[in-house]
C-alpha cells in the first residue's frame, strides 16, 4: 500500500513538475502584443514633473503610476540632436557606429551636404515633391525594430509614424511595413518608393477627412485660464519668444487660421500637430490590425510638436506648457484606445525623448545667469583669417556644422600644408574665443584636455566620413541658434536628460535613480523579447525593468 501511495505521489510530482516547466516554457516565450514606442520631441526630463499637478490620471500620471521610470537617463554622445537620438534609442547605438552624426551632415570625402534620410534614388509617394524622396539608407546599424522582424521571420509588423520624416523613417528601421510623415506642401501623410509604390486605402481615407484643416479651423487658445500657468511659465508676452507669420506679438489667443491656408506646416508649431500625430497613430493601429497577430508588432510614434513650439518659444512659455498639457490629454485618449483595442496588459509602451533643450538666452540673461550666442557667421570668417595669417591659404574651413569643423583637405594637401598644425590652429583660435569653453582636434583625442564625459561622449560621436575633425563645447548656456526661442545640440543636462518610463506588458511599477543611457533602451527590449539586440548596440539591459 505504501508502496504504491509512492508511485502515485510520485507521478502526481512528476506532472506537476512537468507542469511547471511547461508553465516556464510558456512564459519565456509569451511576448506582447504590441510594442508602442514614444519619441517626445525635445521633452526635458523636468517635463514629468514641472506640470505634473496639471496632469490627468491618464496619461503621464499614468505612465509614472503604473509604469517604472528610469529617473537618470542620460545621452552620451554628441551632439544632441534630433535625428541622432531617435537613431541612438533604436540601434542602442552611437553616432560613430550608426552613421547619423546630426539632421545634416558634410561628407568628408565628397564635401556635399547630405540631409539625414535623404535618398535621391527612391521616388515620392503621396506627393510630387521633395518630402517623399527619403529613406533609412543612410542609417548603418539595425534597429531593435529591424531586429523583430528578422527574430520572427517578418512576421512581426512595424509601422513609423511622426510629422518629421526622420523621426518615422529611422525608428521603424531598414524593413518596416510603412514609414509615413506629414508633407506641408498637401496636408496630408505620405511616404516614399522605399516601402511601398502606392498609400494604402487607409492612408487615403485618413488624408480625405482633412483633418490638419479641422485642427486649425480654430484659436490656440490655452486649454486653461491663462492666469493658472504663472506658477509654471513666466509672462505671456516676452522678448525672447518667437511670433507666427502674421502675429505683432508672441501672445494668446494664436489666430492662425489663415496662416494655415497658405502654409499648412504651420500645425507644427501647435499642439494639434500632436493631436494630428495620435489620431494618425490610430489609424495606423487599424489600418495594420496592430497587436492582432500571432507576432509582436511595433509602432513608433513621434510627438514632434513639442520640438516646434519649444524651438520657437522656448521651455519656461506658457505655449510650452500648455503644449505639454494638451499632449497629456492626448496621450490619456490614446493609451484608452489601446485598452481598449489590443487590451491592457497586453501591449507594452516606452516614453523617451530624442534631446531636451537649453532655457532662452535673454531669459537666462535677465536673471543674471551665464548665457549667450554663438556666433558661427562672425566665427568662420574670423577663423579663416587666422588661418590665412598663418598658412598663406584662404578657405580652408569647408563648414561649421553640429559644432564641428570641417576643411578643404583637397585645397590643404594642393598647399602642402600640414594637416594636423591646420587643426591645431583652428583648435588654438576656438579657445580664445568668448562663450567657447574647449576645442579639440578629434583625431588626436588622447592629446586633448577635454574632461570626462564630454570626451566620451566627442567620441562616440566622431565619424570620420560624416564628421569634422575639430569639435567646439561652448560654455553652458551658450549655443549656436537664436536669440528667440530656444534650441538644443550640447553636452549639458538641460539636453541630455532625457524622461524615459516602460508601462504596460510585465513591467512592474517603480522607479531607479541609476545611470541610464539612451543606448540601453534597445538593449532593455531585447531582453524583454528574447531577441538579438541591434547590430550596432552598445548599451546594456536595464535590470531593474526586467526585474
Amino acid at each position: 500500500m505504501n508502496g504504491m501511495r509512492q508511485t502515485v505521489v510520485a507521478g502526481l510530482l512528476g506532472a506537476f513538475a512537468a507542469l511547471q516547466g511547461l508553465n516556464a516554457t510558456a512564459q519565456v516565450n509569451e511576448k506582447p502584443k504590441l510594442i508602442v514606442g514614444i519619441v517626445v520631441d525635445q521633452m526635458r526630463w523636468d517635463y514629468l514633473y514641472r506640470y505634473y499637478d496639471r496632469y490627468e490620471a491618464g496619461g503621464f500620471k499614468r505612465m509614472l503610476g503604473e509604469g517604472f521610470s528610469c529617473e537618470n537617463t542620460y545621452i552620451s554622445h554628441l551632439p544632441s540632436f534630433t535625428a541622432v537620438g531617435h537613431s541612438t534609442i533604436y540601434t542602442g547605438s552611437i553616432p560613430a557606429i550608426h552613421g547619423i552624426t546630426g539632421n545634416d551632415w558634410p561628407d568628408q570625402i565628397t564635401g556635399r551636404k547630405w540631409y539625414c534620410t535623404e535618398d535621391t534614388i527612391v521616388q515620392p509617394v503621396g506627393t510630387t515633391g521633395s518630402e517623399g524622396r527619403m529613406s533609412p539608407r543612410n542609417l548603418l546599424a539595425t534597429t531593435i525594430t529591424d531586429e523583430l522582424r528578422l527574430a520572427t521571420n517578418f512576421r512581426s509588423k512595424v509601422v513609423g509614424v511622426s510629422l518629421k520624416d526622420r523621426a518615422s523613417i529611422l525608428p521603424a528601421g531598414h524593413n518596416p511595413n510603412g514609414a509615413f510623415w506629414y508633407d506641408d506642401s498637401n496636408s496630408n501623410f505620405v511616404t516614399s518608393s522605399w516601402y511601398m509604390n502606392e498609400l494604402p486605402d487607409w492612408v487615403k481615407k485618413f488624408n480625405n477627412k482633412k483633418e490638419p484643416a479641422k485642427l486649425m479651423s480654430r484659436s490656440w487658445e490655452t486649454m486653461y485660464p491663462i492666469k493658472s500657468y504663472k506658477l509654471n511659465s513666466t509672462e505671456d508676452d516676452v522678448a525672447w519668444e518667437g511670433t507666427s507669420k502674421g502675429e505683432k506679438a508672441p501672445v494668446f489667443p494664436h489666430e492662425l487660421k489663415e496662416v494655415f491656408k497658405n502654409e499648412p506646416g504651420i500645425i507644427r508649431s501647435t499642439p494639434f500637430g500632436n493631436t494630428l500625430t495620435l489620431s494618425f497613430a490610430n489609424a495606423a493601429v487599424e489600418g495594420y490590425d496592430l497587436g492582432k497577430g500571432e507576432a509582436t508588432d511595433f509602432l513608433t510614434i513621434n510627438c514632434a510638436s513639442t520640438d516646434y513650439v519649444g524651438h520657437k518659444y522656448g521651455p519656461n512659455s506658457i505655449e510650452v506648457e500648455d503644449t505639454y498639457l494638451r499632449l497629456d490629454k492626448d496621450l490619456s485618449a490614446f493609451f484608452s484606445y489601446l485598452d481598449q483595442r489590443v487590451g491592457k496588459g497586453n501591449y507594452l509602451v516606452f516614453l523617451t525623448a530624442d534631446h531636451g533643450a537649453a532655457h532662452s538666452i535673454k531669459f537666462l540673461q535677465e536673471h543674471q545667469i551665464p548665457a549667450g550666442l554663438v556666433e558661427r557667421n562672425k566665427l568662420i570668417p574670423a577663423l579663416d583669417s587666422t588661418l590665412n595669417a598663418r598658412f598663406g591659404v584662404s578657405k580652408l574651413v569647408s563648414s561649421f556644422m553640429n559644432y564641428h569643423v570641417s576643411f578643404d583637405k583637397e585645397k590643404i594637401k594642393a598647399a602642402k600644408l600640414d594637416y594636423n598644425a591646420v587643426k591645431a590652429e583652428t583648435v588654438e583660435f576656438f579657445q580664445s574665443q568668448p562663450g567657447i569653453q574647449f576645442a579639440a582636434d578629434l583625431d588626436n583625442i588622447g592629446n586633448s584636455p577635454l574632461p570626462e564625459p564630454i570626451k566620451s561622449m566627442a567620441v562616440n560621436g566622431y565619424n570620420p566620413k560624416r564628421t569634422g575633425a575639430v569639435i567646439v563645447i561652448p560654455e553652458p548656456g551658450w549655443f549656436e541658434g537664436s536669440l528667440k526661442g530656444t534650441t538644443h545640440g550640447n553636452w549639458n543636462p538641460f539636453d541630455i536628460h532625457i524622461p524615459l518610463v516602460f508601462m504596460g506588458w510585465h513591467v512592474k511599477h517603480g522607479a531607479t535613480n541609476e545611470t541610464v543611457h539612451m543606448t540601453d533602451i534597445a538593449a532593455t527590449l531585447a531582453a524583454m523579447l528574447h531577441i538579438q539586440m541591434p547590430s550596432g548596440c552598445v548599451g546594456k539591459p536595464v535590470k531593474e525593468v526586467l526585474q
